[in-house]
Parts: structure tokens; sequence; C-alpha cells
């Protein structure tokens, strides 16, 4: 296995030399230890089966029900090209293009994924990663201390509905997955990562209320640390896919997004969700005073 760190940034790798399909337990070992260490590792011309992309994503841990290879696309199953503006799977697609950590609006983060690209865009649709645990510590400390006190309330139906793009109530595409959780998730400002014990911000599009706070404070805090999270180049990761990259990524520290691309050209992806463990990735229920 050949590693090799990205070059000026406080996160990420590139791994060469081995296949995801035939991983043998010693070389397997090695990719989780560095994906614990570098939070994303990139693939580069793997070109996996949806079955070899399912199997290598369960040796990290069970996945999520309904999104063991989800296909992430702006291609309909008969291969014409979604361009409505009303259709409920491109207002998911674009909110994907805000900062976000997967999950967090569900009961249970998700612990990470693995991300595969089938057909790419001409120019456009990267996908970009930012370093939370970088931004952490960054922080000057009293703000760090005004952190580690506050929790926020979660929410994709809250984050969809602020961009615009809710989805229909009635006979939509969309599976409905995270739009069916009637409370929020409240969720600590910093997260403790439950296998290398460092602290991240814990912010992202999905944060919409802060425990005890007006709800303009509450936002004006959380844009504030989102912004700090992506404002330095040396924390941010901007992958430029080819057909047949993967991607595997620690939801735990890195927020990512989608980029924009020309919606005329199609964008074939599938994306396997590593399951959190209820024990550090739940989160207890409810809803902000006033709601």
């Amino acid at each position: 296995m050949i590693l090799e760190p990205l070059a000026g940034k406080t996160f990420g790798a590139v791994v060469r030399g081995l296949s995801l399909a035939t991983l043998a337990d010693d070389a397997f070992t090695a990719v989780h230890d560095a994906w614990l260490r570098h939070g994303l590792l990139i693939f580069p011309g793997q070109h996996l089966s949806r079955s070899e992309q399912i199997t290598f994503a369960e040796r990290l841990g069970p996945l999520v029900p309904g999104l063991e290879a989800a296909a992430i696309s702006n291609l309909r199953a008969d291969g014409t090209l979604r361009d409505a503006p009303d259709d409920d799977m491109m207002k998911i697609i674009r909110g994907n293009m805000e900062w976000h950590q997967d999950n967090t609006y569900m009961p249970v983060q998700a612990k990470g994924a693995v991300f595969s690209a089938q057909i790419v865009p001409k120019t456009g649709g990267e996908t970009a990663f930012a370093d939370l645990e970088a931004a952490w510590e960054t922080l000057d400390l009293a703000l760090q201390a005004r952190c580690e006190a506050l929790r926020a309330y979660h929410s994709l139906v809250e984050s969809q509905r602020r961009l615009g793009e809710s989805t229909k109530a009635e006979g939509s595409e969309y599976m409905g997955y995270g739009l069916d959780v009637a409370d929020s998730p409240l969720r600590p400002l910093v997260k403790v990562h439950p296998e290398t014990g460092r602290k991240s911000l814990a912010v992202g599009r999905h944060a919409y209320a802060i425990e005890g706070l007006e709800n303009d404070d509450a936002l004006a805090l959380i844009g504030a640390l989102l912004a700090h999270a992506v404002a330095a180049p040396e924390r941010v990761v901007e992958h430029r896919w080819s057909a047949g990259d993967v991607v595997l990524w620690d939801n735990r520290r890195l927020l990512h997004r989608a980029q924009p691309w020309d919606f005329s050209e199609p964008r074939v992806m599938t994306h396997s969700r590593l399951a959190g463990d209820q024990k550090t990735e739940g989160a207890p229920l409810g809803a902000p005073s006033g709601a």
C-alpha cells in the first residue's frame, strides 16, 4: 500500500497499490488505521461493482439499512435526466451542496461513508470536505469553552425548508429518509471521536437551533462556527472525480458537500453509509422551546 498524504492539508491521503475488491486482512487493517489518522482516503481507479463496494464497506462496520449502496444521481432508472425544478430527488441533491455531516438529523449519526463514481460530468460535481477537528483546534479558548457547554438541534426537514427545497408530502420519488423523524436529535457542538479521543466541532447545515439560546443568537453562532470550519484552505479538500474512484471518509470528523455541475450532464455515484454506534453516535430527541 502506498499512502500519499495530501500536501498542505490538515487531513486526507491518496491510497495506491491495492485493490479494495481483494483486500487481504493485513492490508485492510492498514487502510482502517489510515482512515482514522487522515479522516479521508482517496482510492483512484478502483471500479468497484455494487456488490464489491458493499463487501468492502461492511468490513468497516454495519451499514445503514436502505443505504447499503444507494444511487446518488440525476439520472432516472430509465436513463433520462432529471431536470424539473420540483423534482424531489434533485431537491435533495441541491441540498447536499451545502456543508453537512450525514445522519446528524437521525437518532444515530453515521460513522462514515464509502462513495464511488460511475459517471462524472465534464466539469463540476466535485465533492469537497472540511476538517472539523482542525477547526476546533484553531478556535480561541473562550469560544471553545462556550461551545463545550452547548447542544444543537438537527433536522433534515428544517435544513431543506431553509433552502426552499421541501419535498412533496405525497407522491414523492424520494424515499423519505430523514424526513420522517418527528423530533430533532440534540447533539453537542463539540464531538469527541470514539476511536481517536480527539475533539472536533459538530456543525453543518442540519443544525438549526441551540438549546438555551434565542433563535437569532443560535443561528449566528452556528453560522460563525461553520464559516470558521471551512475558511482556511488547508482545512478544505476538493476531490475532482474520475469514473472508478472510491472515497472513504470519517463522518465523525469531516463536513462534506457536492459542488454544482451542469444538470444537463449525468453524474452517477454510489453511496454506502456506515452506521454509527448508538452508544457514541446516538442523541436524545426533542424540540427547541417555542417550536
